[in-house]
Formats: structure tokens, sequence, C-alpha cells
């Protein structure tokens, strides 16, 4: 054979190496279904970015194909699509689904002593983590991060101050504890999906609606409700979670790669630029949009009131509940979480 039908020859077979080989077989597309719009502070401060994260972590051989704005799936069901396999990747938020993970629900009881979105999200982990109890209830679902939001607030279209302010206001939040906590305070609670809040404060379906500050900036809160009542009523619980079986068939360096930027890196991550950034982009939109926005802070004092009427009963019978069940370790959950977040 002569040279120059020997380097023909390695040339073929380089190429045909280059398009066939290990690294373009391993190449590997997921998709990434979410409720928000893509401008929402989440979406472009968090999931955005984590997305790239991962792209970064992996060297490229895992992508995502985004899709926003329910266009895949809507918010409500979300976990069934991933568990199903509609989607391989989703950002879920669990208030939507009452009882499904209900050791997870600890870190939405009210009153809880969380200061940032950062800190519940790490304790968030760090319980999953801990607690084979709090990863059996996933099933097929896997989270490859967890989180919460910062304190969820109280936006009215009337002034709310006090306890007594608060009775018999229709306001739209979550199910599962912070419902009961609503209730506690003598508020009726309503179940309406995020993305239509805004048009359910305007036709007066609801009074008001609970919710933290990039829920303020992303549905443009503001330009329902004037006045803003802020104390820790509670944090929301959140999972970036994939499809089980999906997961699992990714090479195990793969799954690796993307856990080095999941677990508790992530739980940081996205609890800090989902959430805790997120008051000074709200109140900038709100101000070019001249929008005013009356805040109210509630002294200590009456947080302290309002926390032994729909606080610490409502940690006692959440605990109880949850070991009636069979949970036995529900209130070991409960006082670790109490311990993490005191420190």
């Amino acid at each position: 054979m002569t040279n120059c039908r020997k380097l023909a020859l390695f040339g073929l077979i380089a190429a045909t190496f280059a398009l066939t080989g290990p690294a373009a077989a391993q190449e590997i597309k997921l998709t990434f279904a979410d409720q928000g719009s893509p401008a929402g502070w989440g979406p472009s401060h968090a999931l955005k970015p984590w997305m790239q994260q991962v792209e970064q972590a992996t060297k490229g051989r895992v992508t995502f194909e985004y899709f926003p704005s329910q266009a895949l799936l809507k918010g409500a069901d979300m976990w069934r699509g991933v568990r199903e396999g509609v989607a391989d990747v989703a950002w879920c938020v669990q208030g939507y689904w009452p009882g499904q993970t209900p050791l997870s629900e600890v870190m939405s009881l009210p009153f809880l002593p969380i200061t940032t979105a950062e800190q519940g999200s790490e304790v968030y982990w760090k319980l999953y983590e801990k607690f084979p109890s709090m990863q059996k209830e996933f099933g097929e679902i896997i989270p490859l991060v967890l989180h919460t939001s910062s304190a969820n607030m109280i936006m009215t279209k009337k002034p709310v101050k006090t306890l007594e302010d608060l009775r018999g206001l229709k306001l739209r939040i979550l199910n599962g504890p912070p419902a009961e906590m609503l209730k506690a305070l003598g508020a009726e609670p309503m179940n309406v999906p995020m993305p239509e809040v805004r048009q359910a404060i305007e036709s007066g379906v609801v009074d008001g609606t609970a919710g933290p500050w990039e829920a303020v900036h992303g549905y443009r809160l503001y330009e329902s409700a004037k006045y803003f009542l802020e104390a820790p009523f509670y944090g929301s619980g959140f999972s970036v979670c994939a499809n089980r079986k999906k997961f699992e068939s990714l090479p195990a360096d793969v799954r690796d790669q993307i856990m080095s930027v999941g677990g508790l890196a992530g739980a940081r991550f996205w609890g800090k630029n989902f959430f805790d950034t997120a008051e000074q982009g709200a109140l900038e939109r709100a101000q070019a949009g001249n929008f005013a926005i009356e805040r109210y802070k509630v002294p200590a004092e009456e947080v302290a009131r309002w926390r032994k009427i729909a606080g610490e009963p409502l940690w006692d019978a959440w605990a109880k509940k949850a070991e009636a069940s069979g949970q036995t370790d529900a209130r070991t959950i409960l006082n670790t979480a109490l311990d993490l977040l005191k420190n």
C-alpha cells in the first residue's frame, strides 16, 4: 500500500471515529419544563444560569431543550409529567400537591425562623440527605435540587396591619401548612395558580395573595396589590426534579457532574439567585411602571403573637399527623430543621 493510500485510510478511520466515537455517542439532550416566563427573575437569574452550569460541568455532553411558560406542561402537572417522562426535568412547586411529599412540607410550616432563601434551601437539602424517609417519598422522581423561597408576604388591595384586618379575607396561598396557617389567622385560603393570580385579584375572585418578591417581579403583582404585609409567614418548597429512570440511564460520570452543581451547592445557588436577589428587581420594576407599593413590616411582638396562634400549634399538629400516618421520624425532622435554622 502506498503512503498516500495509507494516509487516506488513516484519515477515513479518524473521521469515522470522530463521528461515532464515545464522546459523540454520549451527547445528551434533556427536556426542561417550567411554568415561569423566561423573562421572570427566577428563570433568568437561577434556572437558565443553572442549565449553563450543568452544560459546563458535563463539558457540553448535556444540553437542555427548554420549555418555559407552561409550553410543555402546566404548573400543576409538572410532577406527573416528569414521573411519566413527558419532560426529563422540571421545576416543581411542591405546594401544588399537598400530602404527596408530606415530610418535605416541614419547610413550608408557618413562622419558621427562615431568614433567607439561601439558608432555607441549604436546610431543605440537608434534611433530604439525612433522612431516608424524605428520600423515599420522591419515588420515581429524583430531586437534582431542593430549595425554598424567601419568606412569603401577604399582598392585598386594601391595607392590612393586624390580625383583625386579616379575618375574612380571601387570599391565594399554597395548599398544605400555608393554607392551615391562613385558617388559623381567620382568613380564607384560595388555591389559584400563580400565573392567574393578578387577574384573580383584579376581578375580585381573591382579596390578595401570599408570595415572595420573585413572584411580585415575575407576575407584576404590584399592578393589582398595593399593600405589602411583611412577616415570616412561611417559605415555599420547590424542586428541580428529574425522571428517575432517565437520570439513572445516564453514564455515572455524567450523573456525578450534574450533581456537582446540584445537591447542596445547587440548593444554595437557587435559593439565593431565584429569591434573595429579587426584592430590588421587583421594586425597580414597580417604580419604572409608576406603581406605588406601601410596605408594612409587622413588629416582632405582633409576629410572636401570630406565631403562638398559627405557627407553633401547626408545627405540633403537623408532626402528630405525620406520626399517625406512620412517619415515625416526623418530629425528629421538625426539630432538626429548627436546630439547623437557628445555626
